[in-house]
């Protein structure tokens, strides 16, 4: 775990638009589900779930894989990632951009 693991980060300017643009996707699914699902607790646990990847997703913006503070690497796209020399393959699920 990283020292600024609990720690406040405030995002970048970019990240603040990555992390807007992510909102806006869950919640776009989020009306989706409201109207495709039926009612019940599943549908509940459903939108909760969202809600705690949308979190994550902020969390992913601003910090790198071990917890580091992921300042000044803002990406526009994922094209524009860079993965460390022995790094695993891109696009291999363990694959972490920095």
């Amino acid at each position: 775990m990283h020292a600024s693991t609990f720690d406040y980060l405030k995002p970048t300017d970019g990240q603040m638009k990555q992390m807007e643009d992510a909102r806006a996707a869950a919640k776009a699914y989020a009306l989706v589900l409201i109207e495709l699902l039926p009612e019940g607790p599943d549908k509940t646990y459903t939108l909760r779930k969202l809600r705690e990847v949308a979190m994550w997703a902020n969390v992913c913006i601003s910090r790198q894989a071990d917890g580091s503070p992921r300042e000044a690497l803002v990406r526009q796209h994922p094209a524009d990632f860079i993965y460390p020399a022995g790094h695993p393959v891109e696009g291999d699920l363990g694959s972490v951009p920095l």
